[in-house]
């Protein structure tokens, strides 16, 4: 078998070779940070903990005697709960994950 015989690359050439190589590993480099930046992103929000979250089923929510849920919302990060309690309306919020009471503003008639 004859084997070809490549010529030596010129002076030119030699250099334009060399500066190919650099740009492939400016460019392979650059995806390389993006892909890790990504996965680190991806992986940041999956196992990032809030807190422990408890189950709806296990919360169990009292209101006082006579008083009527007007309507339930939700707002972001909070559940939303108004109230008729004897004619006075008021508002309780919870934490939507934790579902624990965030704050209440009750709303009364002026005498």
């Amino acid at each position: 078998m004859t084997e070809t015989a490549l010529p030596e690359p010129t002076p030119e050439q030699a250099a334009l070779f060399a500066r190919v190589r650099r740009m492939m590993l400016i460019a392979g480099l650059t995806t390389a940070v993006g892909v890790a930046a990504v996965l680190i992103a991806i992986g940041y929000r999956l196992f990032r903990s809030e807190g422990s979250t408890v189950a709806a089923s296990d919360i169990t929510a009292t209101v006082p005697k006579g008083a009527r849920i007007v309507s339930p919302a939700v707002a972001g990060d909070r559940l939303v709960v108004t109230l008729d309690i004897g004619g006075v309306t008021e508002i309780r919020t919870f934490d939507a994950h934790t579902l624990k009471p965030a704050g209440r503003l009750k709303f009364a008639n002026e005498p």
